[in-house]
């Protein structure tokens, strides 16, 4: 019986990483494969569908991990918290575990355009469930302005290298939250 090892893993984690980061363009196979600390055939050998597949795969983890992190926090404050964490721990790198991707190559790979719809709407739909439970009647709309809104405050703390614009988001959300109910 062959032994099991945690290339697959390994390759998944690191594209994710690299991926979120640079883009899907920016980031080379061979470039996963160094910092994944993995032999080159095992790319093909666990991704037969090579850069695509990879792209996708890695999606889908980062998706359902950052909507854990959602569904844990108990509420748009700890949430917001999480991200401008996420953006002062990494130097402002790590934002959006989807945004970067979806900008970079949803309009070229249906594949890839169809993980980053699911992404956004898994965490949309978490967001809804936030609101209802706060009794906010129209909790669908609601949670597309929430999510759209994060994601704006994002990319501006990426690209100001301040965290300003998510804590003034996070100030107007809970004050349009506190409206709906």
């Amino acid at each position: 019986m062959a032994k099991k090892t945690d290339t697959r893993e390994r390759v998944l984690r690191t594209a994710a990483k690299l991926f979120r980061t640079q883009g899907y363009h920016a980031t080379g196979l061979n470039q996963v494969l160094a910092e994944g600390r993995a032999p080159k055939g095992s790319l093909y050998f666990h991704f037969p569908g090579g850069k695509e597949q990879l792209a996708v795969e890695s999606l889908q983890l980062s998706s359902g991990e950052f909507g854990a992190h959602l569904r844990q926090a108990g509420s748009l404050d700890e949430a917001l918290e999480l991200l401008e964490q996420w953006l002062v721990e990494s130097d402002f790198r790590d934002g959006c575990p989807i945004a970067t991707v979806a900008l970079d190559a949803a309009g070229e790979s249906e594949q890839i355009r169809l993980a980053c719809d699911q992404a956004y709407g898994s965490w949309e739909r978490v967001i809804t469930d936030f609101l209802e439970q706060q009794g906010v009647a129209d909790a669908d709309a609601l949670a597309t302005t929430v999510l759209a809104a994060v994601e704006g405050a994002l990319l501006l703390a990426r690209t100001r290298r301040d965290v300003t614009p998510l804590r003034r988001v996070g100030e107007h959300l809970k004050l349009l939250i506190a409206q709906e109910r």
